[in-house]
């Protein structure tokens, strides 16, 4: 096509005279106008580019998929996360066992403790009351209120923490003397630590199963073994928690 046609086809009419009488700027309007179109196409172009490689981006491989599955990958994803949760209060609990079976008094050895208040609600015992060490022996507990003495102490009974017996001092004051763990304290605080372990290998068996279920995986699944794996590994965290702590308590 020339460029009469073309300035003829791409012009408005209103500007067909111009078209004809200066074929020159006509050709220069068609180049600029064709200019915009091109770059508007290539701009249209790389948003779709962008926006397709953001959604890529959201989308995992079949091939890194551990179920092969989206529902099955979140099943398993929150499996874990319940997992890890678990160990970790695992771990925090056995390392309040060494604690105590190092003989080291210290406030830490009353966290466990949560006291019923007068008005209802709970509050661990280090929230209403200063907790300090008095000769290295014993530890003295002053309450923010003298309302929450008699409570404080039924809690720490309540806690069953080895060897901690309250005492009385005053209105707002307990004492608790930590004695030197003996051989059979070590003991006892090993089995609980074994008694804790085994609760733990239960909850971690349970999330497994819920998981499963919650994937809707086939009996011998691809799927199923990973979710087995994954109760395995953390099963053998925790078994390892354990041993770390019979040795420290030997």
């Amino acid at each position: 096509m020339n460029t009469l046609a073309v300035a003829r086809a791409t012009l408005p009419r209103r500007a067909g005279l111009l078209a004809v009488t200066r074929p020159g700027l006509a050709l220069a309007v068609v180049q600029l106008r064709l200019a915009r179109f091109k770059s508007k196409i290539s701009h249209d172009g790389a948003d779709d580019t962008v926006r397709g490689a953001a959604k890529n981006a959201n989308l995992v491989p079949r091939s890194q998929m551990k179920i092969g599955t989206e529902e099955g990958d979140a099943a398993y994803n929150d499996t874990e996360k319940k997992m890890q949760g678990v160990i970790e209060h695992h771990r925090r609990e056995l390392a309040a066992l060494e604690l105590r079976g190092s003989g080291r008094v210290t406030p830490a050895i009353l966290d466990p403790v949560r006291v019923q208040l007068p008005d209802g609600g709970q509050s661990p015992l280090k929230d209403i009351s200063t907790i300090g060490v008095r000769d290295g022996t014993t530890l003295l507990i002053s309450l923010y209120e003298e309302a929450y003495t008699k409570h404080a102490e039924k809690a720490i009974y309540a806690a069953k923490i080895p060897h901690v017996v309250p005492q009385k001092v005053d209105s707002v004051t307990l004492k608790v003397p930590m004695p030197k763990p003996t051989v059979e304290a070590r003991k006892t605080l090993a089995t609980q630590a074994g008694k804790m372990t085994e609760d733990i290998r239960v909850q971690i068996r349970r999330a497994r199963d819920a998981g499963e279920k919650k994937a809707l995986l086939p009996k011998n699944s691809k799927g199923q073994q990973e979710f087995q794996k994954l109760m395995t590994t953390y099963i053998g965290q925790a078994d390892k928690n354990l041993e770390k702590l019979q040795k420290a308590l030997a």
